[in-house]
Formats: structure tokens, C-alpha cells, sequence
């Protein structure tokens, strides 16, 4: 991987038109101790509400700075033209970040000309390929927690995101997967390591977010096992450039039941 020659500036690699059109759907996350949405995950989908892999699957490693950078960008000015109050979620590729300081050069622009706090921004990260780098990553989520950031570790449980990570990141949340979700409130050995992994959490004070909630019967076992914030399609799908439907009086009557 070639860096940059101006480490201190925007990477010139990111920079230029991408060879593809795409957009932005945005999926609550949402907290039934409060009912209430938290935050909107930005998840990248073609101009026409076209798949994410339809998109994914034209990123070639030449356009693979300048696509996360243009996602970051998309997102955020995305969400500020929503007039978004809770925080926005952003999934970003650790293989594009050589150095921290030099990437978020284009999140920081948009940010300070839309008006959009730091604090407000919770950086996603997932390995569907097993790190041989652990010292780069954890000096990625160190330089955003330092800058104002939160970082989520995704889809934990799934592939190579495992405990290894954790002994070395220190990330901010936890995502569960959908494979340990999926009939959470009818299968003993999921519970069984749902509940470890809530009880891990707690002792390393990380929040716990329950990815792939599809049914009301797995929200509420969730819920009853102290796992409050969730995401999935029980609660919404993705909206395709808008915040989706009001949810609260869902989240109430959920609250209510567990």
C-alpha cells in the first residue's frame, strides 16, 4: 500500500469521481429502556434502491479510498439535509485508512461546512477478512476516540470479528450478528451466549447492540435479557433517503410489554 505524500493533508488518492452512482438508506437503532431512536446507521444502496452489494462489487482496490471517503461525505451531508437529531452511523473500511489523520481530512470539511458535531458521528468497523494488522486498527479507533469519535465494532460473532479483537480494540459498542440473533427467544445455546456476551459488555463497559432483530418475540427476549438496543427489520427497514416512519408508538408498546 503506497501512502501519501502529504500525510498532514487530504489524500490526493481520494479525491476525483467515482465511476458509479450511489446513495444513502438510513436504518434506526434504537433503545427500548427510553423508546426511542438513538442513532441512524447509513447504509450504502444504488441511486435506485439498488442492493449494497450492487454497489460493493464495483469497488476495486484503486477506488477503495475513494469510496470510503465519498460514503463518509454522503452520509453526512445526507443526514444534515434530513435534519437528523440523533447520531449517524458510518460503516468505514480499515484497509482504506493508511493514516487517520491524513483520511478524516474530508469528514472534518463537511462536518464544519453542514454543522455536524464530532460527537454525533459513530464510526462502524467490521474484519470480514482476519486482521494481520491489530497495531494499525487499534491506532485507527485510538486517533477517532481522540479526535471525538465513537467506534463500533460490527457484526460480532460472525466470521473473523471474534474475542481475539477485543483483546487488543477497544471499541465503544458491540453489534451482535444476525447468526446469534435469529431465533434468540427459542434457542438455549444462543441465549446462553447472549447472555455471556451481555455480561461481558457490562465488565468492559461497552454498549451492546443487537443487530438482525426480525421478529417481536426475539425483541422481547433481548430486552428481558438486559440487551435494550437493537436494530432490524422488527423496527424498520432501511429508508432510502429519508429517516423512515415514526416508530415511537412501537417502541412504547414494546416497552410496555417487556
Amino acid at each position: 500500500m503506497k501512502h501519501c505524500a502529504r500525510t498532514a493533508g487530504r489524500c490526493g488518492r481520494c479525491e476525483g469521481q467515482l465511476p458509479f452512482e450511489f446513495t444513502m438508506a438510513f436504518q434506526p437503532i434504537i433503545d427500548l429502556e427510553t423508546a426511542r431512536t438513538t442513532t441512524f446507521e447509513a447504509l450504502v444502496r444504488g441511486p435506485n434502491g439498488e442492493s449494497a452489494w450492487s454497489i460493493l462489487s464495483q469497488v476495486t482496490g484503486e477506488l477503495l479510498y475513494r469510496f470510503d471517503q465519498a460514503c463518509r461525505v454522503r452520509a453526512i451531508e445526507m443526514a444534515s439535509a434530513l435534519q437528523m437529531q440523533e447520531r449517524l452511523s458510518i460503516n468505514f473500511l480499515p484497509n482504506a485508512v493508511y493514516e487517520p489523520a491524513a483520511c478524516i481530512q474530508a469528514t472534518l470539511e463537511v462536518s464544519q461546512r453542514v454543522g455536524w458535531p464530532a460527537d454525533k458521528i459513530v464510526f462502524e468497523f467490521t474484519e470480514t477478512e482476519r486482521v494481520t494488522d491489530q497495531a494499525h486498527l487499534k491506532h485507527i479507533i485510538d486517533s477517532y476516540r481522540n479526535m471525538g469519535y465513537t467506534t463500533a465494532l460490527d457484526d460480532f460473532g460472525n466470521g473473523f470479528a471474534n474475542l481475539d479483537l477485543l483483546t487488543v480494540l477497544e471499541p465503544d459498542k458491540l453489534k451482535i450478528d444476525r447468526q446469534l440473533v435469529m431465533g434468540c427467544d427459542q434457542d438455549r445455546r444462543r441465549q446462553a451466549l447472549l447472555k455471556a456476551l451481555h455480561s461481558l459488555a457490562s465488565e468492559m463497559k461497552l454498549e451492546l447492540i443487537a443487530e438482525g432483530v426480525e421478529t417481536r418475540e426475539e425483541a422481547l427476549w433481548l430486552a428481558r435479557a438486559g440487551i435494550m438496543r437493537q436494530q432490524g427489520f422488527f423496527y424498520a427497514r432501511p429508508a432510502l433517503a429519508s429517516l423512515g416512519k415514526d416508530i415511537g408508538p412501537l417502541l412504547r408498546e414494546i416497552r410496555q410489554a417487556i
